[in-house]
């Protein structure tokens, strides 16, 4: 069986996590001749789809998220420098990310903002601010276009319709890779899928469910 280099490659994400500025390096090593499809979505609208709470509304797991962000930032050699605040309202970035044209060089440059150098996007000024950088004209106007809102809202549906349930996701035709730290799976089924396809991983798509979660009488 060939690679599946082919396959349609899209990579969804949203500015609000700091693991898809982690994974944005590693979208270099994706085999040549990929046409890389970058799918700014808003995470909200994924946790709300799968019934989901995000890592930052449990106190617990939000202190631990944000020490292993910082740890493997340091262990990747990567500069870090949080936002002012976290979780917050990334609809303007995301929607930057979109009049800027949806690409990589669009998504590496909001990302870097937040997660390199702190910026704060959900300030007007330094929204218009990078979107002079980003070469986006009168960007309250830009920001405001109801087809801009409209393309969030559409890639936000289109990745719950194929499964994803987090971010940041690799999709690679209709299998899902998520988070950072799946990459080299998702190098690996590219270059070879038939170790995606014996019978052990196949099983695994049949495996019975012993018990359900109820809610506590």
């Amino acid at each position: 069986m060939e690679g599946a280099s082919r396959l349609p490659v899209s990579w969804v994400f949203d500015v609000l996590s700091p693991f898809a500025y982690l994974a944005l390096p590693r979208l270099a090593e994706l085999p040549a001749g990929i046409e890389l499809r970058v799918v700014p979505v808003l995470l909200a609208g994924l946790l709300d789809q799968f019934g989901q709470r995000g890592p930052a509304e449990i106190p617990s797991k939000r202190r631990f998220t944000y020490r292993f962000v910082l740890w493997r930032a340091r262990q990747l050699g990567l500069p870090l420098r949080m936002p002012p605040a976290h979780p917050f309202n990334p609809l303007g970035a995301l929607r930057l990310v979109i009049a800027a044209g949806s690409d990589l060089r669009a998504a590496r440059t909001v990302l870097q903002a937040v997660w390199r150098d702190g910026r704060d996007l959900t300030d007007p000024a330094a929204l218009a601010e990078l979107a002079g950088e980003l070469g986006v004209g009168d960007p309250l106007r830009a920001l405001a276009d109801p087809a801009v809102k409209q393309r969030l809202r559409e890639n936000t549906q289109w990745a719950c319709a194929r499964g994803v349930f987090g971010v940041p996701t690799l999709l690679a035709g209709a299998e899902l890779f998520w988070g950072h730290d799946a990459f080299d799976m998702a190098l690996e089924y590219l270059a070879r899928p038939q170790a995606f396809a014996d019978a052990q991983m196949q099983a695994l798509e049949t495996l019975p469910v012993g018990a359900s979660r109820v809610a506590a009488k």
